[in-house]
């Protein structure tokens, strides 16, 4: 376990990093600046991260550890049998949760003004995604591989969402029309040889 003046300090620089990235993309935001706003040395900075992309890489591993967790009790709770379409919706849901509950730090990920910042997004999305697929693989005969099935869900319900974002759509609607498109998708038999998804 995590001293807590350890805790305290990352959750401090953290922090700090999110709301300057409010003024600044996080390519120009320097140690210097980040320890001089958090009011942390750059000696104890060092002491916990080699460089800021291991702070900003640790962000996103806690979200992604937050979004597993909410998509394990989800299967557990309304999948025990592990139907095809809702343990992909329940993934959906997963990460759309952690986005919003975080959108004061995932906002900053767009590719044109933050690409290191967009890219780790979407290999943490890919990453939760090829999980599930590969737990189908053991059970189901796939059309694809994991990853590319992944890649699929990944890169096009993000579009969806990010464009979404662009027409200034209200954030239940989203959820609402990316849950019935990915539903839609996997229930026309695309993802495995048996044809039809699975409710």
């Amino acid at each position: 376990m995590e001293d807590k003046r350890i805790t305290k300090t990352k959750k401090c620089l953290k922090n700090t990093l999110i709301r300057m990235l409010d003024k600044e993309d996080f390519e120009h935001i320097s140690i210097t600046d980040l320890c001089r706003e958090a009011d942390i040395s750059r000696i104890t900075f060092y002491s916990h991260y080699g460089d800021k992309y291991a702070l900003v890489n640790e962000i996103f591993n806690d979200m992604l550890e937050i979004g597993k967790e909410k998509y394990y009790r989800r299967q557990s709770e309304n999948n025990p049998k592990k139907h095809l379409v809702t343990g992909y919706v329940n993934i959906l849901n997963s990460i759309l949760d952690v986005y919003y509950e975080r959108y004061d730090f995932f906002r900053h990920t767009d590719p044109e003004k933050n690409p290191y910042l967009a890219s780790r997004l979407c290999s943490i999305i890919l990453e939760m995604v090829e999980l599930h697929t590969d737990h189908l693989q053991r059970r189901l005969k796939l059309k694809y591989s994991p990853k590319r099935i992944a890649g699929f869900m990944c890169f096009g319900l993000l579009g969806f969402v990010n464009e979404s974002h662009e027409e200034k759509i209200p954030l239940d609607k989203i959820r609402e029309e990316a849950e019935q498109l990915l539903t839609d998708v996997l229930r026309s038999g695309v993802v495995t040889e048996e044809g039809k998804g699975e409710k």
